[in-house]
């Protein structure tokens, strides 16, 4: 929470040092502090799953803590102009890029499942508590003694963050990740949450959430500034306003959850958040326009946290920060992408018109839940299971073998051939989460009651991290839903080929194969 602080004194200050010139100036303090999140998050997931997360979050703060020194110094020398200004946020963003998913994915590591829904709303009110203090104290101390000062508090508050961090002993976690390459992990994660409906879900909700919201956060300063006529100290009373809303409705969200459920609360909070842009493009009296950042501060919290929680419960652990960075890349580069065309608008049509066009996507946003809501996630469970035996082949290829092509014959009966073609899309999706590139169903013509799966994985240590890190319980649940389907005393029968292309693997002396040449999978 210190360092939430930190961060909004900063920002309070390096806008306010812009505020005399145009509004897309302004707004792109915002662009420099959520741009990196867009070229680094997904570089910064990999590194979270293939590294110690708790270091990795180490080497964020001291990068964003010798940034901030260097504002600081020029600050106080009078040499910041908007060039480094922008430069220097820029590079703090890119901390925040490297720490966000490490972040985001120690926290189901704290706290169990059932409770990440709480969790979550616990950080927002951690980071909203620092929006009702940080804007208000920032906009004192630029007041009274100029923004180096805040400057200052920012480097000075990642002290306490790389402290706690080396208080905490995380017990290490080895995974196949250290292994994989920097493009491969990359693709393991792109392809984990195309493959991944639930996921996507959440992203196209974030989606349709963020550029409406990102209209208030990137225009604030020029409603302080012009509508309002206030100065650095009145929009961090604003911005405190949001937070302290937000802190208020933290308290009320449990209630809010069980009344409306978690996409009820997307649609309010959207619904609210349009109410509110509506009455920031058409009050002129400051009190006025703080009582109605009260509830925006309530829907912000509501959808953040729901969000989140909904993301978190649906990764496993070996992809977790990835996905995470998938997720950030979304929120944060909504907010990046869109800010500057916020402030260009409100030059070109005004504020007012602006503001209203906000408030007509967050109705978009709320009417379209009922069109795409949030998944169910009462069924997912991304807990490791480790339900696939290691293959045993008479010959043991080396990790860079491949690719692997894993042929698996069925025996269905007749009357369960559609429902099983059904339930084996679902096995598909798990297939190409967990590392297939190619994946097929195929039914024998000679043998009508015979169906074939095959798909194709990369290299043998990709096959061997399907085997035994990647699959969750909710993939093992599909399986036995498909093998149900299956003539009565059957098992399926697995064959592994290896690509000859680069020549013939000689068995080992000794090495025997099964009947058949056949691995079968257990039934249970």
């Amino acid at each position: 929470m210190v360092s939430n602080i930190g961060s909004w004194m900063q920002t309070v200050g390096a806008q306010w040092l812009l505020i005399g010139d145009n509004a897309a100036l302004v707004t792109l303090v915002q662009t420099a502090s959520s741009l990196p999140i867009v070229l680094l998050a997904l570089p910064s997931g990999v590194l979270a799953d293939r590294f110690d997360r708790r270091t990795v979050l180490l080497a964020a703060q001291f990068t964003m803590l010798a940034v901030s020194c260097a504002l600081t110094v020029l600050a106080f020398m009078d040499a910041l102009t908007p060039v480094p200004l922008l430069a220097l946020t820029f590079l703090l963003g890119c901390g925040t890029a490297l720490m966000g998913p490490a972040w985001q994915a120690i926290q189901p590591e704290l706290v169990e499942r059932r409770r990440l829904p709480q969790a979550a709303a616990l950080g927002a009110v951690n980071m909203n508590l620092a929006r009702a203090l940080g804007p208000a104290l920032g906009g004192v101390v630029v007041a009274a003694a100029g923004a180096g000062w805040v400057f200052a508090f920012n480097a000075a508050s990642y002290l306490g963050i790389a402290g706690a961090l080396m208080l905490w002993r995380r017990p290490l976690a080895t995974t196949g990740a250290a292994d994989e390459k920097l493009l491969a992990a990359l693709d393991a994660g792109r392809r984990y949450v195309w493959y991944a409906p639930g996921v996507r879900r959440v992203l196209l909700r974030t989606i349709l959430f963020i550029p409406g919201g990102a209209a208030l956060w990137s225009l604030l300063p020029v409603i302080a500034s012009r509508s309002l006529g206030l100065g650095s100290d009145g929009y961090g009373l604003l911005l405190g306003a949001v937070g302290v809303g937000a802190v208020a409705g933290a308290f009320a969200l449990p209630r809010v959850r069980r009344g409306l459920g978690a996409n009820g609360t997307l649609a309010a909070g959207a619904l609210v958040f349009a109410c509110v842009l509506a009455v920031l493009a058409t009050v002129r009296i400051p009190w006025l326009v703080a009582v109605a950042l009260l509830p925006a501060g309530l829907a912000w919290i509501g959808v953040l946290s729901t969000l989140n929680a909904a993301v978190q419960t649906r990764l496993p652990g070996w992809v977790r920060a990835r996905g995470l960075g998938v997720y950030l890349l979304v929120f944060q580069g909504g907010q990046a992408l869109t800010a500057p065309l916020w402030g260009a608008l409100a030059d070109w049509l005004g504020l007012t018109a602006a503001l209203l066009a906000g408030s007509v996507l967050m109705l978009v946003s709320a009417v379209s839940v009922r069109r795409w809501p949030l998944h169910d996630a009462a069924g997912v469970d991304p807990s490791l299971s480790d339900h696939w035996p290691t293959p045993p082949l008479v010959f043991e290829p080396g990790p860079a073998d491949g690719p692997v092509l894993v042929s698996v014959a069925y025996r269905v009966a007749p009357e369960n051939h559609a429902l099983f073609t059904d339930a084996m899309g679902h096995v598909a999706r798990s297939r190409r989460r967990t590392g297939a590139l190619t994946w097929g169903l195929y039914q024998d013509g000679n043998d009508p009651e015979r169906f074939i799966e095959n798909y194709l994985v990369a290299s043998w240590s990709e096959h061997l991290a399907q085997h035994h890190d990647r699959l969750t319980a909710t993939d093992r649940r599909h399986e036995e839903q498909a093998r149900r389907l299956l003539v009565p005393d059957t098992a399926p029968e697995v064959t592994h080929a290896l690509d000859a292309a680069s020549g013939p693997v000689v068995p080992h002396a000794g090495d025997a194969v099964s009947a058949q040449g056949f691995t079968r999978l257990p039934e249970d």
